[in-house]
């Protein structure tokens, strides 16, 4: 099959940071199914697991976890879907990924397509949904009973953020994002923020302007906490949850939560699957809401950008975007 991978942990700029290949189909555990790629997404995770490092591959590396296409086999413990069936999906760092005509991937973290969604906006959606919905749901633990409070989304325009936003939103939470240029703040207003900030100025004075001087219920951070760490302290109000979904790229003093009792809790999409953890379902579970949610026009796609055919090029251009900080949204490869 034909696929994009890597040797050597290069800068985008060289040639040889992501090259076209011709490789075998993957092998199929007894719970995978093998998915023919129409269209695969790029992440910012794609950009940080290529990053220049001293490491060289034996056989090549395939990146690529969010991505959509069609059934065409699968393994002897796979029951949850079928050959033929459209399907969209993330899948697992430790194996290769959707950057080929086909991925190999465990049934749980795969999802029905939108039966009135094109495979490019299904591709967009797997790995920043599933990260949102565990963020919002399993580490914020938030329902419907929490209407009226509020959340702070920061970076509230990025993948994980539209969707949080969304999701957010639907459970009747007062949502503030954050965002710096016209552009991203439109987005994030797009997406039914309530209140949108700018980020690149002190967050405290414009909460306090928007009625929000005590504090807010919630935070999500969608970047790296530490040059935001001594704001959120002051903008969580007592008893409140942060959730973070970014390494900090400092040390940061988490005596400081006690005080307010406040609770701080991590979402890494990856960890179910690493782990092997028992609840391992709850996974396709949440994809099957979002299949429905995304039907029911209850989530809108957050896809901006398309580009064809997936290749070597067009990756390495694609990545170029995102290192660059020059997208909005997400962006999708299809067809080879």
């Amino acid at each position: 099959m034909r696929a994009v991978g890597l040797y050597k942990y290069l800068p985008i700029t060289d040639v040889n940071s992501l090259v076209d290949l011709e490789v075998s189909l993957p092998s199929v555990r007894q719970s995978d199914v093998l998915v023919e790629v129409k269209a695969t997404a790029v992440n910012p995770i794609d950009t940080k697991i290529r990053a220049p490092k001293p490491n060289v591959e034996t056989a090549p590396r395939i990146l690529g976890w969010d991505g959509a296409g069609i059934v065409v086999s699968k393994g002897d413990n796979a029951n949850l879907f079928n050959v033929g069936d459209e399907v969209f999906f993330t899948g697992d760092v430790s194996r290769n990924g959707s950057n080929a005509q086909y991925m190999a991937v465990d049934q749980y973290l795969v999802g029905r397509k939108p039966k009135n969604w094109t495979f490019e906006q299904a591709a967009a959606m797997p790995l920043t949904t599933l990260t949102a919905c565990e963020s919002i749901f399993d580490r914020l633990q938030l329902s419907e009973k929490d209407k009226g409070k509020s959340l702070l989304i920061v970076n509230s325009a990025g993948g994980v953020g539209s969707v949080a936003t969304q999701v957010a939103k639907n459970l009747g939470l007062k949502v503030i994002g954050t965002a710096s240029r016209p552009e991203t703040q439109a987005f994030t207003w797009g997406f039914g923020a309530d209140i949108v900030l700018n980020h690149t100025q002190d967050l405290i004075p414009q909460l306090e302007a928007n009625g929000f001087g005590a504090g807010v219920d919630f935070i999500l951070v969608n970047y790296d906490p530490a040059p935001y760490w001594d704001t959120l302290m002051k903008a969580i109000k007592p008893q409140g949850r942060i959730c973070l979904i970014v390494d900090s790229s400092a040390p940061v003093n988490i005596a400081v939560l006690k005080d307010k009792s406040i609770t701080l809790v991590s979402e890494m999409m990856f960890t179910r699957v690493k782990y092997n953890t028992e609840d391992r379902i709850r996974q396709y579970q949440i994809f099957e809401q979002v299949s429905k949610w995304l039907e029911e026009e209850k989530l809108k796609t957050t896809l901006t950008k398309t580009m064809s055919p997936i290749n070597a090029a067009n990756l390495r251009e694609a990545h170029k975007l995102i290192e660059n900080k020059k997208m909005i949204g997400k962006l999708v490869l299809s067809g080879f």
